[in-house]
């Protein structure tokens, strides 16, 4: 017969393996299924929603140059711009326009895309979450001159 101290631990590996097990294939759905609708953008005067493939580029006001400049970020130097333009992806991948080497981001962080005069930023689901100006990001919102962008111990301010 074996001992219940045993028996006990078993039990207890097993359901913190089942814990682990679900934790994983939640995160993984999520991450499938966040952004089905990424696609589609609401534009503020119509209530129809556009697919994005039928938009004619951004509508910025004119002389506008959206650029995201970095304040603090390893391996860039302070002050070095991104262009914006059409938009951008902010992550580790070596896809990403404005690469971001930090233990804390995700491959895709972020994205930042223009919609009418405005350029707005999103978090792509992460896992760490992306701030703006000190808050955490939960839908897209729109960027203003001088607002901070911050993912993990990386640093970037936008500029116009």
């Amino acid at each position: 017969m074996q001992d219940p101290v045993a028996v006990a631990l078993k039990f207890g590996f097993l359901a913190v393996l089942y814990l682990f097990l679900l934790w994983v294939a939640r995160s993984s759905l999520r991450d499938l299924t966040q952004h089905d609708d990424a696609s589609v953008v609401l534009d503020a005067d119509d209530p129809v929603a556009l697919p994005r493939r039928e938009r004619h580029g951004p509508d910025l006001r004119a002389g506008v140059d959206p650029r995201l400049e970095v304040v603090a970020a390893m391996g860039l130097d302070p002050g070095t711009a991104f262009e914006l333009g059409d938009g951008a992806t902010m992550g580790r991948a070596d896809s990403s326009d404005i690469p971001v080497d930090d233990a804390f981001a995700s491959s895709v962080h972020a994205r930042i895309f223009p919609r009418g005069q405005f350029m707005y930023i999103e978090d792509t689901g992460s896992t760490n979450g992306t701030y703006l100006n000190g808050r955490r990001l939960r839908a897209a919102e729109r960027l203003k001159v001088g607002d901070t962008v911050r993912i993990g111990e990386t640093e970037y301010r936008y500029q116009e």
